[in-house]
Parts: C-alpha cells; structure tokens; sequence
C-alpha cells in the first residue's frame, strides 16, 4: 500500500512539473546567392544561419481544436427526378473511335482468327490482315483491297470515322 502511494505520488508530480511541449528548432539558412533554406540540423558553413519561431496553434480558438468536418445533416427528400433510371457514368473508358461497337474481347478474337467485324477501327484490320495490296479512296471513304494465294479478292470499306462498315464484301 505505502509503494502505491509514493508511485502514484511521482507520477502526479511529474505531471504537473512537465514542461510545455516545445517544436523543435528550425534553422533559415541564407546561402551568399541569396538561396533561402530551412532545416533542423543547422546551416553548412558559409550560410548565414537564424534561428526561426515555429510554433503550430491550434486552430481555432483557446486550447480547443475547431472541428474541420461536421456531422452530416438530414437532407430533403429527393423529388420526381429520383423515379428516372440514371445512366451510370463511365470514367476512363478507352474509346476506339469507332463508338466501342463491339467489345475489346471481340475485336482481340477475330484480330486472332483473322476476321473483320463491322465496327473494328483500320489499326485492328491491319493487325489483323496486314497491310492491304491496294487502298482506294472515294466519296470521303477508303476501301482495303487484298488478294490471298489462290487469286481469292477481299475488300473492307471503312465510313469517314475510319471504322468497318457493314457493307465490307469478301
């Protein structure tokens, strides 16, 4: 009993003897070129060195910190504009140019099988066939003409947006 009681005893003059927290020193180094530094650890010979005040308050007012966030209120409710089904928004999808007429997966498929699809951008036809043996131009749309081993012919039209259109003949 008489041991807790001096220990509790130390404890509370420690306590009550502390000194305030202090921040730690902040040194302005001044190099010659008029460059201006702050550390903890001192200037480098050759800087002119002066020691800085900072002290950090607590904001607000007093000892008591003012909040930075305050407790949600209860909204209104929503009014007729909550019945419309809203479109979820989509951010950092990759467009193809082409309006993403046919998914990633299927453009990779038919580059690997070495179709064309309505909808694929020219890069992927390229990819997918090579470079074409004839290209030719007319009303603002281009047509890639190509010709396998066997003499067979394959055209693929591309509309103003350089994407497959739907009328690609083989």
């Amino acid at each position: 009993m008489h041991g807790l009681l001096i220990r509790a005893s130390a404890t509370a003059l420690l306590l009550c003897s502390s000194p305030p927290l202090v921040a730690a020193p902040v040194y302005r180094c001044a190099a010659p070129g008029g460059h201006i530094s702050f550390t903890h650890h001192g200037c480098p010979a050759g800087q002119q060195q002066q020691l800085q005040s900072a002290f950090n308050a607590t904001p607000g007012k007093g000892d008591s910190p003012t909040p930075m966030a305050s407790e949600p209120r209860d909204r209104a409710p929503r009014t007729a504009r909550q019945d419309k089904p809203q479109e979820p928004t989509i951010v950092g999808q990759q467009d193809d140019g082409c309006g993403n007429q046919i998914t990633g997966r299927e453009r990779r498929e038919a580059m690997i099988q070495k179709e064309v699809r309505s909808g694929m951008p020219r890069a992927d036809v390229e990819s997918a066939l090579g470079k074409p043996g004839r290209i030719s131009r007319r009303n603002g749309r281009t047509s890639y003409h190509y010709r396998d081993n066997a003499g067979n012919t394959r055209q693929i039209d591309f509309d103003e947006h350089n994407c497959v259109s739907a009328k690609s003949r083989k």
